[in-house]
Parts: C-alpha cells; sequence; structure tokens
C-alpha cells in the first residue's frame, strides 16, 4: 500500500508542477508589476487595520487563521526534509518560492474576496471552488476542487500535523522513562495522538469564530517564540554563519563540491516544501482571506501577500538557520545499488535520523546550545505549530463541504462526520509511520495545487483589475472601496448586492 501511495505521489509531484508553481509566481510577479515590493509598506499597514463583523472576521484575524494553515509542520520539519533530500542549496530555493509565491497569494486571495459569498447561517465563505464557478463557470471544476480539499484537509493533511508532535513529544518523553511506562514509543504515540484529537475537539465544535480567537492569540506568540529562539542559536554559532551563507548560495546552483551532484533535488525540495509551508498557490489561504471584512477585495490580498513573507523569510529561514550553523543536518543522495533505490549520506549531522523525522533534527539543533530543554521547546513549539493548522485544516474542510451543500444548510450529519473524519485521521497519524504520513500530505497539496494553480491562471485578470482599482483609488486619498460593475467584472453578487 506504501509503494502505492509513494507511486502515485511521485505523479502528482513530477517536475511538471514544480515549473508550473515557478512559473506562474514569476508571471505574477511581472502582472503585478511586483506588487510584492512595491506594495510591502501597504502589506504591513492592512495587516494591523480593519474590523470584525457578525458575517465576518477582521484582517488580522483572517491573516491568523491563513497563517495558522501557513505554519505548520513544513516550517519545522518540512525544511529539514528538504534539506536533507537537497542539501542547503534547497533553502534558497525556498526563498525563491516565498519571494514569487507572494504575488501568487495575492492573486488567489483576491479572487477569494471579489467571489465570496454568505451562507445559511450569514458567514462569509469563499474560495478556489467559488470563484471557479463564478469566473470560470465550470461547476464540474469547481466540484472536483472541493471535493480534493475535503479530502486533502480533511483526511490526507491533518495526519502529517499530528505525526510530527507524537514524534517529538515522544523524542522528548522517552528520554524522561515516559515510554517504560505506558508500554513503548508505539503506545505513547496512540495516547498523544488521542489527547490532541480531544483538544482538537472541543475547539472545532465552537466553530469559525473560536477558532478565529484561538489562532490570533496563539499563532503571533507560537512564530515569535522560535524566530528568537533561532536568533540566540545563531549568536552562540556566529563564527559559523558566514559558511552557512555560502553553503545555502554555492549548493544552489550547483557550485558546491559536496552537494553539486543533487542540484536537482535542491530546486525539487525547495520549491516542494517552500509550497508546502507557505501554501502559495495551493488554495488553502483563500479560504480564510473570503472570511475577513474589508471594503475592497485587493486589501485581503495584500494582507495574504505579506503572510507569505512571514512565513517563509522569517520561519522558515530561521529554522533553516537552526540547522545549517549548528551542523545538526542530514543530507543525502539516492542511488541505485542490485537494482534498488538506497539512500547514501552525504552529510550526517544527526546520525541515525531519517529524512521523514524532520522535527528530531531542529530538536537536535536547538539542544546543542541549551542542553536539557532545547528539544522540549521545539516539541512545545510545533505542538502549536501542528494544531492550529490541523484546525485550519478543518475549517478548509467545512468551507468547501458548505459549497458542495449549495444554497441549502450544510446536512448536521455531513458536519459531523467530517469533524469525526478529522479527528480519526489525528490518532491515526500521530500512530503511523512518518513517511506514509508524509506521503499522503504530499498527495493532498499537490492535487489541490494542481487544480488551484491553472484555475487563477485562466482567472488572474479580475484580481489585477482589482489591484489598479485600489491603488488608483488609494492616489486619490480615499479609503478604496470595490464597486465590480465598474470594472466590468461579472458575478462578483456580493458586492454587486453591498451597493
Amino acid at each position: 500500500m506504501e509503494a502505492f501511495f509513494a507511486w502515485i505521489n511521485g505523479i502528482i509531484w513530477s517536475n511538471a508542477l514544480i515549473a508550473l508553481c515557478l512559473g506562474a509566481g514569476l508571471w505574477f510577479s511581472f502582472r503585478t508589476r511586483f506588487m510584492q515590493v512595491r506594495g510591502f509598506a501597504e502589506m504591513c499597514r492592512l495587516t494591523v487595520t480593519g474590523q470584525k463583523s457578525d458575517a465576518g472576521v477582521s484582517s488580522f484575524q483572517a491573516l491568523a487563521i491563513s497563517m495558522a494553515g501557513r505554519m505548520g509542520i513544513g516550517n519545522i520539519a518540512g525544511v529539514a526534509t528538504a534539506i536533507a533530500y537537497g542539501g542547503p542549496g534547497a533553502v534558497f530555493w525556498m526563498w525563491v518560492m516565498g519571494f514569487l509565491g507572494a504575488s501568487t497569494s495575492y492573486i488567489e486571495c483576491t479572487l477569494a474576496q471579489i467571489y465570496k459569498e454568505k451562507d445559511a447561517e450569514g458567514r462569509y465563505r469563499g474560495g478556489p471552488a467559488y470563484y471557479i464557478e463564478k469566473a470560470m463557470g465550470l461547476k464540474w471544476y469547481a466540484v472536483a476542487f472541493a471535493v480534493a480539499t475535503v479530502v486533502a484537509t480533511g483526511l490526507l493533511l491533518p495526519g502529517v500535523q499530528a505525526n510530527a508532535i507524537a514524534d517529538s513529544a515522544t523524542n522528548v518523553l522517552c528520554g524522561a522513562g515516559a515510554c517504560e511506562a505506558v508500554g513503548g514509543a508505539g503506545a505513547l504515540k496512540l495516547w498523544i495522538g488521542l489527547g490532541v484529537a480531544a483538544v482538537l475537539a472541543l475547539i472545532i465544535f465552537g466553530g469559525i469564530k473560536r477558532i478565529a480567537t484561538f489562532a490570533e492569540v496563539v499563532v503571533p506568540f507560537m512564530a515569535l517564540a522560535f524566530i528568537l529562539m533561532a536568533v540566540i542559536v545563531m549568536i552562540a554559532n556566529a563564527g559559523k554563519v558566514p559558511a552557512m551563507f555560502a553553503d545555502i548560495f554555492s549548493s544552489a546552483f550547483g557550485a558546491h563540491a559536496a552537494f553539486g551532484a543533487i542540484i536537482g533535488q535542491a530546486v525539487a525540495w525547495g520549491v516542494k516544501r517552500g509550497i508546502y509551508a507557505n501554501e502559495a498557490g495551493q488554495g488553502t489561504g483563500p479560504h480564510a482571506a473570503a472570511a475577513a471584512e474589508v471594503s475592497h477585495p485587493a486589501k485581503q490580498g495584500y494582507v495574504q501577500a505579506f503572510a507569505i513573507y512571514f512565513d517563509t523569510m522569517l520561519v522558515c529561514t530561521s529554522t533553516a538557520f537552526l540547522l545549517l550553523s549548528t551542523g545538526m543536518y542530514n543530507t543525502f543522495k539516492a542511488v541505485t545499488e542490485n537494482g534498488q533505490q538506497a539512500l547514501v549520506a552525504i552529510v550526517e549531522g544527526v546520525p541515525g535520523v531519517q529524512p521523514s523525522e524532520g522535527a528530531q533534527f531542529t530538536q537536535a539543533a536547538v539542544e546543542s546550545v541549551l542542553p536539557g530543554w532545547g528539544a522540549g521547546f521545539v516539541a512545545l513549539a510545533l505542538f502549536f505549530f501542528a494544531f492550529t493548522t490541523i484546525m485550519a485544516y478543518y475549517y478548509m474542510a467545512e468551507t468547501n463541504l458548505t459549497y458542495l451543500a449549495g444554497v441549502k444548510k450544510t446536512h448536521p450529519l455531513a458536519t459531523l462526520l467530517l469533524r469525526l473524519g478529522i479527528i480519526g485521521m489525528v490518532v491515526f497519524g500521530a500512530y503511523h509511520n512518518a513517511a506514509m504520513a508524509w506521503t499522503l500530505g504530499d498527495i493532498g497539496v499537490g492535487l489541490m495545487a494542481w487544480l488551484n494553480v491553472i484555475a487563477i491562471l485562466i482567472l488572474q485578470k479580475p484580481a489585477l483589475l482589482a489591484l489598479r482599482d485600489y491603488e488608483r483609488q488609494k492616489k486619490l486619498g480615499l479609503d478604496p472601496v470595490f464597486d465590480p460593475e465598474a470594472l466590468g467584472i461579472r458575478n462578483a453578487d456580493f458586492w454587486k448586492a453591498r451597493g
């Protein structure tokens, strides 16, 4: 079964998807005239302004929800995995994906705002399924995305996050003798999975408002604490920082003696884990963006573009610097021996740890500077990163379930089954092996990315019109207000009714 899923993953994550994601980011950067550079100050301003309402959340709360989805294990374990397969050069390609991905995020999140609507309970809903149907007129395509998203965020992706929580916590607790007390590491992981599932149930049964309230408090705190830890570790290893940057840039272009042979892997894994971490183009961010209360769709586009910067340039980079400055990372290359593929270590800073066990590299890095409690700090940070991501996944799955229900209120049984499904997958993922969890997660991310990136390449025009309209009104000294009919944008029913 694992070999079958690995085969499916290889098809989805072919070089074509990597080229599509990089190409789309570059195209949108040119089409928006690099709004991620020109509009950086506006991104920062809009992030902390705006009001919430009974129907929607504030811009900052929408950012917090989307950041809760973006800032999962991809920021800790995923970065370590990218370095394990692609070497230090993968970090550079993550930066490239983050820079280009900011414009991609603007396009998809602005589209989500333009074509959002109110559900049967009066709450804002939106996302790729909504803008695919309204702007493209292809109901079957929209349904395909909605089904893929319910499966991916409701079943495939939560297990990856839960597995990382269980793996990092077990690494700490077993050292304290907890494994023997409960009957082994496997039993401890099961208990951890059940505990996470119980806390998750308390949150998701409270709905979007409770998720937003929890996320806006936890997300900034956990991100800043982790970044501060990375700074402390880098100061302690200040002498190694110049060599670290040299390794990143030389291996990114195949100039490094040790990592030159895996330059293709550096690009592939940098892009792959970059998308996994910041979710630009994946189609997850637009769900939270649509829930924001704003006067103009471009406002939330700017805010969500900033989210990519924060996620990739600060949080992911912090993890990369932790690993590379301390030397606590492994890098492998694939070789064929007797007809079988095997991994051979190029660098082995943490002997015995496999690429799929990425959190353990970060724990080892912090532990090398702060022995005795570094691994525990990373386990706690990873719990908050991963747990808030699982909450965001539930919201995305619920939004697409609402879309599939149409004008009717989602059947309570369908919502209950979704909640039980995501809770069950948390327990399953915590207990199952890491390689399988990552494979299922990659399939989910890749499937959504294929469907969404193609859609936004076709549908980019309304988002670009909204950007120009926003900039025009700002030059006139106005607080921009959106009028889709004046811009020739059709089927933006919510904004038309708002007048």
